[in-house]
């Protein structure tokens, strides 16, 4: 996968893209991970890439001309056509449901924006996807893009050293993950329960998913209106609403 990033800060983006996951995924050559400065794509003598909004009001809105230029210098005619993604604060909620679909793309390119807001021209005929991570606001798109882009790119193939650790995670199954526990047996008073020390396979999967709707149902209860919950699981969660124990 190749992954660009149209910023005015490339520097922000060196610690993340040489550090940890990304940094080991780039060295592999899983993925391509590149910033292009979109003030290199200005088209007047002071560089400028934003200006005062027609109508009036606060703020700088970023021009279009920059935005398109770079992007158009990333672009193949001839190759498949990337998915364009505006990351700003009226964009569709990020959720693992579309980083699993944005890792199956080839090229992905992230415009991250500053000052008051985009051009419109730019959101109707240059992107394909608007996202954002949450309903606040970032003084630009940069920490936004790097959640993402870490988010996509930890599900590539090769990526993590357990191919099972993405699957497993917290929402990629539709619940929040159970809990977890190593060394030693015995930490102060606190005990590694007995299931997991009994090499009874199918318990111990019995008891994951148990703990993995419990804790779903305490935290994110929203989540499992929207689960399929077979008729055990649904014994389960009745069993956790009348306030028995289901530790077992």
């Amino acid at each position: 996968m190749r992954i660009d990033v149209l910023t005015l800060f490339p520097a922000m983006f060196d610690g993340v893209f040489s550090s940890s996951i990304l940094g080991k995924a780039r060295e592999k050559g899983i993925v391509e991970l590149n910033t292009v400065n979109f003030r290199d794509f200005s088209n007047n003598k002071h560089s400028t890439v934003d200006d005062y909004p027609y109508g009036g009001g606060g703020g700088m809105v970023l021009k279009p001309e920059p935005i398109f230029a770079a992007v158009e210098s990333l672009t193949d005619p001839l190759a498949s056509k990337p998915r364009i993604i505006l990351m700003c604060p009226q964009g569709e909620p990020f959720t693992q449901r579309k980083a699993e679909e944005l890792s199956g793309e080839e090229h992905l390119i992230f415009i991250c924006g500053h000052y008051e807001g985009y051009d419109e021209r730019i959101r109707e005929h240059l992107v394909t996807d608007e996202l954002s991570i949450g309903d606040y606001v970032l003084t630009g798109g940069e920490l936004p893009a790097m959640v993402v882009i870490d988010s996509v790119a930890r599900l590539l193939p090769g990526v993590l050293g357990n191919e099972t650790s993405a699957v497993t995670d917290s929402f990629s199954t539709g619940l929040l993950e159970y809990p977890h526990y190593t060394r030693p047996v015995q930490f102060r008073e606190w005990a590694v329960p007995d299931i997991l020390l009994s090499g009874h396979h199918a318990n111990i999967e019995k008891w994951r998913k148990k703990q993995a709707i419990e804790r779903t149902w305490r935290k994110r209860p929203d989540l499992l209106a929207k689960y399929p919950l077979g008729k055990e699981e649904r014994q389960w969660l009745q069993e956790l609403q009348d306030g028995k124990d289901t530790s077992s």
